[in-house]
């Protein structure tokens, strides 16, 4: 039997990140082949592990890979690097009309979170990934404002340090600015705010989040609620180990009570907290990396529905 069309993808950025998604596109896509896996230190673990597994390596970055013989038939790649560097693969990939998925918080092209608002993003050049905490917060900001007005949502994003790698700590900065901005962009509150916290807790934690939206008091407590856990299973589709860790909370705030909310002061509402955790796939890296996880697991999700729209016959992209 013929094997089905599949869209060639590379992968640049050959460490834990960028390792686990390629493991994941052999493993589990049907639209997708790996072609390359990019790098520019050649000891690395990723590219003897794609070099064992039969996919063209270079360790020449980004240079190395538009020489490799098979650059022409690439059609999706992966930058699994740093906010700094993808800004340069954008500007040098995008005369080769390649199309994009950024896994950095460099954020060149639209927000994109799968189960909110992928298939408005199809057709992009480069789509950029949010991060972390983004995927695993904002599809519960947006299960909340798609019923009730949200005025502020605040996101507070905690993974183990041994998770956080190189490029997670030297994107801390852009980590919060990128963040912030989707809540509000993609997840549809007026205000954002976001934080992480690096827990050195031995053993290490899986991934813990903690969302925390401020909406008007007529807002009803079971709509948001119902809201909320379809979302969680709609993320759990192709995120197995994200859940809800207990119900969602509410407190009304309001009488003679009020609380100081940046940005508004002191207000009154309905405080709607949501606490999650994310347990990862454990295809590479350690089952407690869930925020490496979520974001390997998006990025495959938003490629395979890419590669099926180029299948199908659609334009590569606009």
């Amino acid at each position: 039997m013929q094997d089905s069309p599949r869209v060639p993808v590379a992968i640049i950025g050959s460490g834990n990140i960028g390792t686990d998604l390629m493991i994941k596109v052999m493993r589990h896509a049907r639209h997708l082949k790996m072609a390359a896996m990019v790098g520019i230190d050649p000891k690395s673990d990723g590219l003897a592990r794609a070099r064992r597994l039969g996919v063209a390596t270079t360790a020449e970055g980004l240079d190395g890979l538009m020489a490799l013989p098979g650059f022409a038939e690439i059609g999706i790649v992966f930058d699994a690097t740093s906010a700094g560097a993808h800004a340069r693969h954008d500007a040098a990939l995008k005369a080769h009309g390649k199309q994009l998925i950024d896994l950095t918080p460099a954020a060149v092209g639209p927000y994109v979170v799968p189960v909110v608002n992928l298939e408005q993003h199809l057709a992009s050049r480069n789509v950029n990934m949010v991060t972390c905490g983004g995927q695993a917060t904002i599809p519960v900001v947006r299960a909340v404002s798609r019923v009730a007005r949200v005025r502020y949502a605040e996101i507070v994003a905690s993974i183990a340090s041994k998770s956080a790698g190189p490029g997670t700590r030297a994107n801390i900065d852009e980590f919060t600015e990128t963040t912030s901005k989707a809540i509000v962009e993609v997840g549809g509150a007026e205000q954002g705010k976001a934080i992480i916290v690096l827990n050195p807790a031995e053993p290490p934690l899986i991934m813990r989040d903690t969302v925390y939206c401020l909406a008007d008091l007529a807002a009803s407590e079971a709509e948001i609620a119902a809201s909320v856990k379809k979302m969680v299973a709609d993320v759990a589709a192709y995120v197995p180990g994200y859940r809800l860790k207990q119900e969602v909370q509410f407190e009304r705030i309001d009488g003679s009570r009020r609380i100081n909310v940046p940005g508004l002061g002191q207000v009154q509402g309905l405080k709607v907290t949501v606490l999650l955790e994310v347990e990862g796939a454990a295809h590479y890296l350690p089952a407690y990396a869930g925020n490496l996880d979520i974001m390997t697991s998006a990025a495959l999700a938003t490629a395979e529905r890419m590669a099926a729209r180029r299948l199908a016959g659609a334009p590569a992209h606009a």
